[in-house]
């Protein structure tokens, strides 16, 4: 008979698999025991980004620590397509925003970058590490992707992998039509610009780019935080896991 999957979801830094043992660390006792006062026997959904979701019993129980048993796996691994979201941080509300959404929309990597004109010069990249970890619990997701530092935009373009296609959020092609090419790749980045837009150098160079397919959002220009949605939304229904 199969386990029910439990409500509350967890991350753990721990191997997933059946009578596993996974000790929690003291934020994550303090979770379950002093906050949502689980006790013996409670059952709790775990995940760790590679063994699927597993279903668990609480076994040891303090507000300093305690441990779960892992009883069978709720559902399978499962990962998204190989897309990496490529923006320019903004406001710290808005940047959270964006790591949030995009680890439940199906980012693989995320991906902060410096242009000419951003205005964050810093990033606490554990801390928006975390808000993807606290997205995929939330979401029912099984995978958390990868939050990287903040990179110079000239840096990532110079390293860039020649196959690895980018949808290129271009604001001056606003009501414009256009379709992404080479639809049957399979790695793809979406490149979102900060919130004065793209300087034209960094234009020219992206648009040479052969990788490069530029796209409008729409008749209107977005703000930066709902330009990240919108384009994780086009490229999802055309070439994603949603069609």
């Amino acid at each position: 008979m199969s386990v029910k999957r439990a409500k509350i979801r967890l991350f753990v830094n721990a191997g997933l698999g059946a009578a596993q043992s996974v000790p929690l660390e003291r934020a994550q006792a303090h979770y379950l025991f002093g906050v949502m006062r689980l006790v013996l026997g409670d059952q709790v959904a775990l995940f760790n980004g590679c063994d699927g979701e597993w279903t668990a019993s609480v076994t040891e129980a303090s507000k300093r620590g305690g441990v779960l048993s892992c009883v069978e796996q709720a559902c399978p691994q499962q990962n998204p397509p190989d897309l990496w979201l490529m923006f320019a941080p903004i406001k710290k509300a808005r940047t959270d925003f964006i790591v949030e959404k995009a680890a439940e929309m199906g980012a693989a990597r995320i991906m902060p970058v410096q242009t000419k004109y951003t205005n964050a010069e810093r990033i606490r990249q554990d801390r928006l590490q975390a808000h993807a970890v606290e997205a995929a619990e939330q979401c029912g997701g099984t995978f958390v992707p990868d939050v990287a530092d903040l990179q110079k935009l000239d840096a990532v373009l110079r390293d860039w992998p020649q196959d690895r296609q980018i949808m290129l959020c271009d604001e001056t092609l606003a009501g414009a039509c256009q379709t992404l090419k080479a639809q049957d790749a399979k790695k793809w980045a979406i490149l979102i610009g900060p919130e004065g837009g793209f300087a034209p150098d960094e234009l020219t160079r992206l648009r040479a780019m052969p990788c490069v397919s530029s796209v409008s959002l729409g008749p209107r220009i977005l703000r930066a935080d709902t330009a990240a949605v919108a384009a994780m939304t086009l490229w999802q229904s055309e070439l994603g896991d949603w069609n």
